[in-house]
């Protein structure tokens, strides 16, 4: 079972997306900030991260280029309520960008896509 890391300031963000996804069959841990990421991502050893780009005291892009510099090929999907990070050049570090919607079905999606691309299959 893949497991994904949700970095999300918002708790019913990161509620409806441990449900939704654990539903879809993952393992799915949680993380209310950026506060110490890398060693949360090396201690937990996640799967994928999906990761909010506007958090209080803590901007997604700037941790996706710290989780780039030392996990190179960690999959991360940045996750936002705002489509104007697309444009980001930052943002192209990313696996994928999804826009938030209480619809998950795009972010499943690509969460299936990320595991199926970055996990060796056995």
């Amino acid at each position: 079972m893949a497991k994904i890391l949700v970095v999300d300031d918002e708790e019913h963000i990161r509620l409806l997306y441990s449900e939704e996804l654990s539903e879809a069959g993952y393992e799915v841990i949680t993380a209310a900030d950026g506060y110490k990421l890398i060693e949360r991502i090396e201690t937990d050893k996640p799967d994928l991260v999906v990761l909010d780009i506007k958090m209080v005291d803590y901007n997604g892009l700037d941790l996706l280029q710290e989780i780039r510099n030392k996990l190179y090929n960690m999959p991360v999907i940045l996750c936002t309520a705002y489509d104007t990070f697309k444009e980001d050049i930052k943002s192209i570090a990313a696996d994928f960008y999804v826009i938030k919607s209480f619809d998950l079905t795009e972010l499943k999606k690509k969460v299936a896509t990320a595991l199926e691309t970055h996990i060796p299959s056995s």
